[in-house]
């Protein structure tokens, strides 16, 4: 399908009863992608270098001039009949080419199961937003599959040491391969072909597929199907083992490489575009030196698409200079993961070479529920450090490792690229709560200046990009400080000034309340408040149990199991925080009822125990821990009242509590955990009214 009309077709899909007032026009302006915006009453003109960009320009006038949002977590479009003209020609650049969106962690974290219907409205919504450069994994497992078949490998072999959707983001960064269970064929073809349909859709909307490079993943006994060939062993990755890896200095990496990319351009067509890090978390280069590793893997690229860029992350050490001295930097992008992590972060260019890159933010890790993000980071760094003489930056990186949370951090970040100069955040949170809701709202107002200054408010100067979970998720402990253990260790806000968040829309009129943004926001900020009251309240629980105080333990048990109670009514009037949907769109990619079943462990494991008992006791467990319906009632319920009622014996007894094996009552749970609604029930707004009354209860 051509380019022409895509931006009309997503705006129909997007905007049902207004799109045809709406005309679309492609533009050729020199220099940067660019949009221009202008039209009378109920004939609106977007031009715009490509669909993509004409749907920026689009997002543009919704926010604008309708007061309207559309995010990836809820929207609002209280529209008038006709849309609104206004005068003149509003005109807006990109200040950067490269606008990059997604983890390499994303198929995992987001969802490995999502369908079409999931995908083409992601898909619209990243447009909309201006981004350019889509991370696409989608079908590499069906990729890898074939490309060994060429050497020697059969396809029982390699179905059974490719990973699961779920984990299939770590078997392509090389962490890992052969879990859970061995991969169908009927599976991999249906993956290949989402991927191939989510690709040709990227490729409409004027945006670039970004696609998995070939970096020297091997299966096991490649060398002795390729004589000469020399794979490096490297391991186990949290009790799983790790794929070899091949010498890229090497003419059988070289032939692996090509016919990695000739297979990938005939399933997926070509693109400029190629993700790749080497040794990734504690890959063994042995004795190949890395730099001459890297030569090799950009050797290979070039050959089979001269013009390709190597997009690598920046994250902990990577890339290491041996890496970027080595190779041509015309030819590569580093996604910077910690723009806004780390305030030792201050020289990218020197941190680098020179080698252009992209200022990124993880705000999310594993999917957390948290609300927030280092906001006054973004604004106060990026134009400084674009604008700086000698700047190498050359985009921005949105890479939380799961989306469709942070409708504000999501619209304020993509605005980066296209804002003429600084942002001020007080004027920019005002204006983000009259689109959210469709009116100017005192009370509304008062709620997003708070979490401007509270969640929003947070900077990298405690060396975090994300808000601290709840314990709500975490394995008991009277001593637990993070649910995940690579969270941060307390609350980097003050929970008393955010509380006031949560009255404050509840008071937001009836007649603003009847959108998807509203009831998402609410239900969000309810939640958040929920969570932060297990801050509070554990401490208390431990100074009930040390002092042998069993009756103050018991009421204390019960305000925590009240808590999780009505936050779990809560997340179950939402069909985006069902526990219940997650294992159903699983268990909807399998042929029959024991690939369904596996495929429901794949993806439900990933939140709970993750993978092995040794991985889990390693930190896994709980890592993309969530605060959702079916998972509050169900695991960590279960957990908690294990746990209290075992405080509870030990006290009476007058003896230490057992140990528990978490791992065993965690994996019995992901295998079989009973019957999870799959249909949201309840009201929004009656069970966040109900969560402020448990919290007025238990302060």
């Amino acid at each position: 399908m051509t380019q022409a009309g895509a931006a009309s077709r997503a705006a129909r899909r997007l905007l049902p009863r207004h799109w045809e007032q709406l005309r679309f026009e492609t533009t050729s302006p020199a220099g940067a992608d660019a949009f221009q915006v202008s039209g009378s009453t109920g004939r609106i003109t977007i031009g715009g270098t490509t669909p993509g960009t004409q749907l920026a320009g689009l997002r543009w006038y919704l926010k604008h001039i309708t007061h309207a949002n559309i995010s990836w977590a809820g929207e609002q479009l209280d529209l008038p009949e006709q849309l609104p003209g206004f005068e003149g020609t509003v005109t807006r650049r990109a200040n950067v080419p490269h606008r990059f969106v997604l983890n390499d962690t994303n198929d995992g974290y987001t969802g490995a199961y999502n369908d079409w219907t999931y995908w083409e409205r992601e898909l619209d919504i990243l447009a909309l937003h201006g981004y350019n450069e889509v991370l696409v994994y989608i079908g590499a497992d069906a990729l890898y599959h074939r490309v060994f078949q060429e050497f020697g490998h059969t396809d029982e072999e390699l179905r059974a040491w490719i990973a699961g959707p779920a984990h299939q983001p770590w078997f392509l960064m090389q962490n890992m391969s052969a879990f859970p269970y061995p991969v169908s064929r009927q599976l991999l073809e249906a993956r290949a072909a989402l991927g191939r349909r989510i690709v040709d859709r990227v490729r409409e909307l004027g945006m670039k597929p970004v696609f998995p490079g070939y970096f020297g993943t091997v299966p096991p006994g490649f060398a002795e199907r390729n004589p000469g060939a020399r794979p490096l062993p490297q391991g186990e990755w949290m009790g799983l083992a790790r794929p070899d890896w091949l010498d890229p200095r090497t003419d059988h990496f070289a032939r692996v490489a090509a016919a990695f990319y000739r297979v990938q351009d005939e399933m997926f067509g070509p693109s400029t575009l190629y993700k790749m890090d080497l040794l990734h978390e504690g890959g063994d280069p042995g004795d190949v030196p890395v730099g001459e590793a890297a030569k090799g893997v950009e050797k290979a690229l070039l050959t089979a698409h001269p013009e390709a860029i190597w997009v690598i992350l920046g994250w902990q050490r990577n890339p290491p200079r041996a890496i970027v001295d080595a190779v041509d930097k015309r030819h590569m992008l580093v996604v910077d993961g910690l723009s806004d992590r780390f305030p030792t972060v201050v020289d990218r260019e020197a941190d680098w070479g020179d080698t252009p890159y992209a200022f990124g933010s993880i705000w999310n890790f594993g999917g957390h529920t948290t609300m927030g993000a280092n906001t006054p980071d973004w604004v106060e760094l990026y134009n400084k450090w674009r604008t700086k003489k000698g700047s190498t930056l050359r985009g921005v990186a949105l890479m939380p490792e799961a989306v469709d949370n942070n409708p504000a951090a999501f619209d304020l970040f993509s605005e980066l690229a296209w804002e003429e100069g600084d942002l001020n955040l007080e004027v920019w949170f005002r204006d983000w709560a009259y689109a959210r809701y469709g009116a100017r709202d005192s009370h509304a107002e008062a709620a997003w200046d708070i979490l401007r200054r509270t969640a929003y408010g947070t900077t990298r100067a405690d060396s975090w990009s994300e808000g601290a979970d709840g314990f709500f998720g975490a394995r008991p402990s009277l001593t637990a400080r993070s649910a995940a253990k690579w969270s941060p260790k307390q609350l980097r806000y003050s929970a008393e000034d955010f509380e006031p968040a949560l009255d404050e829309l509840l008071k937001v009129p009836a007649g603003l309340r009847g959108s998807s943004a509203y009831r998402y926001d609410l239900l969000d900020v309810a939640r958040q408040s929920a969570s932060n009251r297990s801050r509070v309240l554990l401490p208390r629980v431990k100074k009930a149990y040390d002092a042998g105080d069993a009756a103050e333990l018991d009421r204390l048990a019960g305000d925590w199991l009240a808590l999780i109670d009505v936050l779990e009514t809560l997340m179950a009037t939402d069909s985006r925080h069902l526990v219940g949907r997650w294992v159903a769109d699983a268990r909807a990619w399998g042929a029959d009822e024991e690939e369904r079943d596996q495929l429901a462990y794949d993806n439900l494991s990933l939140l709970t125990v993750w993978g092995t008992r040794q991985g889990a006791d390693a930190g896994l467990r709980d890592y993309a821990n969530r605060e959702w319906s079916g998972l509050l009632g169900g695991l960590y319920r279960l957990r908690w009242s294990t746990y209290f009622d075992e405080l509870r014996a030990a006290l009476a007894e007058g003896r230490e509590p057992r140990a528990i094996d978490w791992f065993a009552l965690e994996d019995r749970w992901t295998r079989e955990p009973g019957r999870l609604a799959t249909r949201p029930v309840g009201d929004t707004y009656e069970a966040a009214v109900r969560v402020r009354e448990r919290l007025a209860a238990t302060s």
